[in-house]
């Protein structure tokens, strides 16, 4: 694969920062905590049956092939091009609604920069839809003119996230020490029911592990990949582990769990905890760091992704405009371009004949399907390239084969029961079977254009596959 133009922007600090914006979400803090003490297992749960596997399996994966393409690349080595081409597509059009989904969860939080001000623009639909638009074109545009000025917007959403999340622990653990817990955390209400609402809230708290993998994609452009990602891999997988089981705590500490809403209830806990300690006048500041992770957060992903259709160009599985960089800034631009136009389509997509909310779940809920994917492509990788060789510079899953199969297989046991959990509409959603067919119809819509622009990329250039 020819990236020779593609500049090498990114070190283990840039990895690290990355790392923490993608795979840490401030919005899926609030969606568990909304979920009650017992949310605080079912993380756990979750970072053991999902973020171990995938962790320790992209650490083995990039290292073997530290090539740009990441995902595209480990499952085209192990199954052929066209599971290679299949895994980089869904990969890519999971992120499409994803985009509108983060930059709604920051128009959400941005209204609390005005305080009570701006409330009344909580269920405004082209106040939510013009926020959306500008996030992604910034996300664009800092990309567009190069990784190195790009990564700086990463770096500030990275940022974005951790400080507010430091600062709800340690303003919740201030207020639990003043005046109690708003919610009684205790082993009775801490420990899960064996019911079907645990399971599905487990398969979203998989999602939200997910993102460790995105870094890879852009695996030319990262300085002494093949040992740097592992060891950021590790310094943010410790991390993000302790912010999300912490700060999930902390919502519930100053909110009751029943309180809590998915779109706002980190900015309503950071609220409620500064007015009891006294520190009323810290929300806005960080209603706008709260803001500034979303938009970094997307910006990553932009990135990230984007290389996908450029390698795909480069192969010849798509166009041949894909695979070009630009003269001066030596970026994916046709890709960039091409995924810049798709997901705006995408935010107005999400506002058809629906709220707000309603809005955000669906695009929440159609990127759960579409982005699990890939991963049964990945996971499986893990298990057929163990019999190939690696040299010794390649980092292998500690405990060898068999650990290495088991963290695979569990991953793929993860990856199909929160797919299919990921169908299920939620209980306040009015027209169940509509909101069914909406997202399976959507994700199978994408998975048929793919296979598609496959065999006609194929015939076009002749590939043997």
């Amino acid at each position: 694969m020819d990236d020779a133009h593609l500049r090498k922007a990114m070190g283990l600090g840039d990895l690290v920062l990355f790392y923490l914006v993608t795979a840490l979400s401030l919005r899926w803090i609030a969606t568990a905590a909304a979920a009650g003490p017992s949310s605080i297992v079912i993380w756990i749960v979750g970072c053991v049956t999902y973020f171990v596997p995938l962790t320790f399996c992209v650490l083995e994966l990039s290292s073997r092939y530290p090539e740009e393409g990441g995902i595209y690349v480990w499952s085209k080595k192990a199954f052929g091009e066209f599971a290679g081409f299949m895994t980089g597509w869904m990969y890519w059009t999971a992120n499409l609604p994803y985009y509108p989904g983060v930059l709604y969860f920051a128009a959400g939080n941005a209204l609390f920069i005005g305080g009570d001000r701006w409330q009344h623009l909580s269920n405004n639909n082209l106040y939510f839809i013009a926020t959306a638009i500008l996030g992604l074109a910034l996300g664009f545009v800092l990309n567009l003119v190069g990784l190195d000025i790009g990564k700086w917007l990463h770096n500030l959403g990275a940022i974005g996230t951790w400080v507010p999340a430091t600062m709800l622990i340690v303003m919740g653990s201030v207020a639990w020490s003043r005046f109690g817990s708003a919610t009684v955390i205790e082993r009775s209400t801490v420990l899960p029911a064996l019911d079907l609402k645990n399971v599905f809230f487990w398969s979203t708290v998989a999602f939200a592990f997910g993102g460790v993998e995105a870094a890879s994609t852009m695996g030319s452009e990262i300085r002494n990949a093949r040992r740097n990602i592992p060891r950021a891999l590790l310094v943010a997988g410790v991390i993000i582990t302790f912010i999300y089981l912490a700060a999930t705590t902390s919502v519930l500490i100053a909110l009751p769990a029943e309180d809590v809403t998915g779109l706002q209830g980190f900015m309503q806990a950071i609220s409620r905890v500064g007015s009891r300690i006294g520190l009323e006048g810290v929300a806005p500041w960080v209603a706008l760091l709260v803001t500034l992770s979303s938009v970094g957060a997307v910006s990553a992903y932009f990135a990230a992704s984007a290389r996908l259709p450029f390698v795909a160009g480069v192969d010849k599985f798509l166009p041949a405009a894909f695979g070009r960089v630009h003269p001066r800034w030596n970026t994916p631009y046709v890709a960039m371009a091409v995924q810049a136009a798709l997901a705006g389509i995408f935010i107005f997509l999400g506002q058809a004949g629906t709220s707000v909310r309603g809005a955000y779940d669906f695009l929440v809920g159609m990127g759960v399907i579409s982005y699990f994917l890939p991963f049964l492509y990945m996971f499986s990788s893990v298990i057929r390239l163990q019999g190939e060789p690696a040299g010794p510079d390649v980092m292998r899953i500690p405990g060898g084969k068999p650990v290495a199969f088991l963290l695979a297989i569990l991953g793929l046991i993860t990856t199909i029961i929160s797919s299919v959990l990921a169908c299920v509409p939620p209980a306040e959603e009015p027209n169940k079977f509509f909101a069914v067919v909406k997202l399976l119809g959507s994700s199978g819509l994408m998975v048929g254009i793919g296979a598609v622009i496959y065999w006609i990329g194929r015939r076009n250039s002749g590939s043997d596959g």
